[in-house]
């Protein structure tokens, strides 16, 4: 629904559509669904993005009845007071008693590397590669497992390799839900990553202990987030918490319990490794570059020419994007809703053996032939 919407009252768009489901993970799946489409030839652009909204009776007594929900009682009894502090209601990696669920639709466009430099766009990161894996053999379906392992030694590889073995130069935006049996899980996956790679005190952030879980949504706003250091400057700390709870595994890490200066606009900070893990085996963990080793790497490719030109186009771009965010926190934003607007009927298509033609579109669509598949004719 969130994508066809977008399609048909939005953008206007006939391109690729796609849902993937992965419970908490959904959002890493559907990103590397764009991902491989751009690095496939499949796409040059993919706006990729989900949209969760939980609040209501019934999911949030199934989630109660299951529970893992922090519910005011236990958080009560958890502080000690006869009156709940639900702003610090999701406590990750310290002593804690449940999740809360929240609300979210959170959207990225990704684009090839040469049509973001044609396009002089916003170059706000990079996402080279989202490691998805299963958990083999399980007692429960709903239990975590083993794939969790597999995806964060994947993606911290990755960025080990891609920023010259300083992984030091990274942090993870951590799943971390605030339930007992996550601060373990995913404490001792992290930690023993960190040990692999020689990292004696890796960072570690959890943005749910601000926003709360918004499921299927839930990465984008971890994602959301990341961006956002490499805008101000600033990694958020897990502020809802005072202690590391004693279960955690966190020798080699640093859990961030206060905010943390990573440079004016984050770029001490290289990278970010975005981990989740949903029910029924669905783990996911994507690597973030920073705006600044995507430059580099672009430079790296392209020359200094192309980059170059690319930062004259982007003045525009830039200026025009800022006069937008300014209008939008005045609250003049106008919301784009193009419903029934020129819809296109059976007439103005026009069909051929080599192509389709649309009314509604400048380029026809090129039909495919049987050459990929020359070698077994």
């Amino acid at each position: 629904m969130p994508a066809n919407f977008i399609n048909s009252y939005i953008i206007n768009s006939i391109g690729n559509t796609s849902a993937n489901l992965g419970a908490c993970a959904s959002f890493l799946y559907n990103l590397k669904q764009g991902v491989n489409d751009i690095k496939q030839g499949k796409a040059k652009i993919s706006l990729v993005g989900c949209s969760e909204a939980a609040i209501v009776p019934e999911i949030i007594e199934g989630f109660r009845v299951m529970g893992a929900l922090a519910e005011d009682h236990q958080l009560c009894k958890l502080d000690g007071t006869d009156i709940v502090n639900n702003r610090r209601a999701t406590r990750p990696f310290s002593t804690n008693v449940g999740f809360t669920i929240a609300e979210s639709a959170q959207f990225v466009l990704l684009m090839s590397d040469d049509l973001a430099l044609q396009c002089g766009t916003n170059i706000l990161g990079a996402v080279p590669d989202v490691f998805v894996n299963a958990d083999a053999n399980k007692k429960s379906i709903s239990s975590p497992g083993i794939g969790n392992y597999i995806t964060m030694m994947k993606a911290a590889s990755l960025a080990d390799h891609l920023l010259d073995g300083k992984l030091q130069y990274s942090y993870v935006q951590a799943h971390g839900t605030g339930t007992p049996q996550n601060r373990v899980t995913e404490s001792h996956i992290i930690n023993e990553v960190a040990k692999v790679f020689g990292l004696n005190c890796w960072d570690v952030t959890a943005i749910k202990s601000y926003v709360g879980h918004s499921i299927a949504a839930s990465a984008g706003d971890q994602l959301a987030c990341t961006l956002g250091v490499w805008q101000y400057g600033w990694i958020p700390g897990i502020k809802t918490i005072d202690h590391i709870a004693e279960d955690v595994h966190a020798t080699n890490l640093n859990i961030l319990m206060q905010n943390k200066f990573a440079g004016e606009h984050g770029e001490e900070m290289r990278a970010t490794i975005i981990n989740t893990k949903g029910f029924g085996g669905n783990n996911a963990s994507a690597v973030i570059l920073s705006p600044q080793q995507t430059m580099q790497m672009l430079n790296k490719k392209h020359g200094s020419s192309a980059v170059y030109t690319y930062h004259q186009r982007n003045q525009i771009v830039k200026r025009i994007s800022e006069d937008q965010d300014r209008a939008i926190c005045r609250g003049e934003e106008s919301v784009v809703y193009n419903f029934g607007n020129a819809v296109m009927q059976s007439s103005d298509i026009k069909l051929s053996r080599q192509e389709v033609k649309l009314s509604g579109f400048k380029h026809s669509i090129k039909l495919p032939n049987a050459e990929e598949f020359s070698a077994f004719l």
